[in-house]
């Protein structure tokens, strides 16, 4: 049930984004002063509700990820106004992190469970090895 409810996520997520980035292509397109018009328009709105001291709904992660990719086109601290920039930067590392993760389970297999006792019992009987000797007594003669 959980990995049904992660992928269903993850799936509204992919989709959300790519109906981002079509709108953003899109926009690509248009002239300059009806971009800068359309901008403002919901710039003043957004302050409308900050006077008011509305509390806008939480993000969601297609919301975060589309940000943080709007976020790399332009100078985005004038325009960040719904959250607070230490949150947009937190936004950005866990993206990364989220990334990395992926990127590092889905290469390399993981290390058999005998081989890594192996490696950590080396390890503590010749402390003053480092992990190139280790690697290098691993080896096939």
């Amino acid at each position: 049930m959980g990995l049904l409810h992660h992928m269903w996520h993850l799936t509204g997520t992919l989709l959300t984004l790519l109906v981002d980035v079509v709108h953003f292509l899109r926009l690509c397109w248009r002239p300059s002063a009806v971009l800068a018009a359309e901008n403002l328009f919901p710039r003043k709105q957004l302050a409308c509700y900050q006077e008011r001291q509305v509390k806008p709904r939480r993000a969601t992660d297609a919301a975060r990820l589309a940000l943080v990719w709007l976020g790399r086109w332009f100078d985005w601290r004038q325009a960040l106004t719904i959250v607070q920039p230490d949150t947009f930067i937190r936004w950005h590392r866990r993206g990364f992190r989220l990334f990395w993760h992926w990127k590092a389970h889905s290469g390399r297999p993981p290390i058999p469970a005998d081989l890594h006792m192996l490696i950590r019992r080396m390890a503590h009987e010749n402390p003053t090895w480092g992990q190139e000797r280790i690697a290098n007594e691993l080896l096939p003669a």
